[in-house]
């Protein structure tokens, strides 16, 4: 099946896998899956040799301060949840975006609603072309004395229109307000550097622009601040202490850790490293105009953003719904998403909240071919 399939939902996990993780992860399972930190024979120390090998990858491809400082969690949102509870107190004051995927919303939603935070949103997809002296600036009109955390997405996903980082993070610095992200769009796409960037605190997924598995994320610590635990239980550390460690990432990897996932994920962020995050994101760059550029030509159709390039193009056809439009594509085995994903901000500040989006996301595996069939298909299927 997978011969047939046109393949351009990377947005929401990429697909195929090089060939280096599949490998990994069936040897894993094969010859190697201990349980790290439950005993000192030879496949556990084997084990816990992999995934500290997949730690100091990371860290130096993100600019993490030590390995030490990646902790693996189960999902990017699980990440951001624990960066969220884990550093909110009573009567704390957030910053966000106008494009934040719920797995930021929601988390900051509950807290407020349950009277522990109060939150402010700044504009961002709302005012895409602004000047980012104008975005800085009312971002900083939101800081209050007792702001505790900007936190925000790197790349919205459902369009290819991202911040400016650096920017927020020397605010967030100059202010003394914690600066959190959320890259599950951008890791892979973007070079990310957490101290040249003043990022205090990063989640990501493996399984999107890392190119590794479903199962496993990581959490990713630059501060000294030492997070509330979301989940307590044992690590295979300090097993006679009624409390978790207070060292990372001991402190919040609760239980067996996913090694399939996370020996994927090493050779995913491997193959990303060994290409370049740079060419990468030429290489969508391309396509996204390629694709831009036939849908205008087609017409009949509207594209959400199309001056923002990046590996994440959204558009609606003027007559079909989104839904209708990937069934007609899903017919024509290619994969794309349509519909809302999981982004009621993003969706209200684009005016897509009634519609939703067709989503089309590209990855380093596609090329100009299944851009045609793509065009091809919605050209077919908007003449019908």
């Amino acid at each position: 099946m997978n011969d047939r399939i046109c393949y351009l939902d990377n947005a929401a996990t990429s697909f195929p896998k090089p060939s280096a993780v599949t490998r990994e992860v069936a040897r894993c399972l094969r010859d190697y899956c201990g349980n790290a930190g439950r005993g000192s024979h030879k496949m556990s120390l084997f084990a816990a040799q992999k995934i500290y090998e997949c730690r100091e990858l990371l860290s130096s491809l993100i600019g993490a301060p030590s390995p030490e400082s990646i902790a693996f969690v189960p999902s990017c949102t699980y990440g951001l949840n624990l960066i969220i509870k884990g550093i909110l107190r009573p009567g704390d004051h957030v910053i966000l975006s106008d494009m934040e995927h719920n797995a930021v919303w929601r988390p900051i939603v509950k807290l407020a609603h349950d009277g522990i935070i109060t939150y402010d949103v700044f504009s961002a997809l709302s005012q895409p072309n602004r000047s980012e002296k104008e975005l800085i600036t009312e971002i900083e009109g939101k800081i209050k004395r007792n702001t505790r955390l900007i936190i925000c997405n790197h790349q919205s996903n459902i369009c290819s229109y991202s911040l400016p980082i650096h920017e927020i993070g020397e605010l967030c610095k100059n202010f003394h307000v914690l600066f959190a992200l959320d890259v599950a769009q951008s890791i892979g796409h973007y070079n990310i550097d957490m101290q040249k960037m003043n990022i205090n605190f990063l989640s990501a997924p493996a399984h999107k622009g890392l190119y590794g598995v479903q199962g496993a994320g990581f959490v990713a610590i630059n501060s000294a601040e030492i997070l509330d635990t979301l989940i307590e239980g044992g690590n295979g550390v300090d097993s006679l202490l009624p409390g978790m460690p207070d060292l990372s990432p001991e402190r919040y990897e609760v239980g067996t850790l996913p090694l399939p996932a996370i020996v994927g994920l090493y050779e995913g962020a491997k193959f990303v490293k060994s290409i370049g995050v740079d060419a990468i994101r030429d290489h969508e760059r391309e396509l996204f105009r390629y694709l831009r550029d036939g849908l205008l030509e087609i017409g009949g159709s509207t594209v959400h953003l199309p001056e923002f390039e990046g590996n994440t193009l959204s558009f609606n056809t003027n007559n079909h719904s989104a839904e209708a439009v990937c069934r007609a594509l899903d017919d024509a085995n290619i994969c794309v998403r349509g519909g809302f994903h999981c982004t009621a901000l993003a969706h209200k500040a684009l005016k897509t909240d009634n519609t939703g989006t067709v989503r089309v996301s590209f990855g380093i595996f596609n090329t100009k071919s299944d851009i045609d069939k793509l065009l091809s298909a919605i050209n077919n299927f908007i003449c019908k």
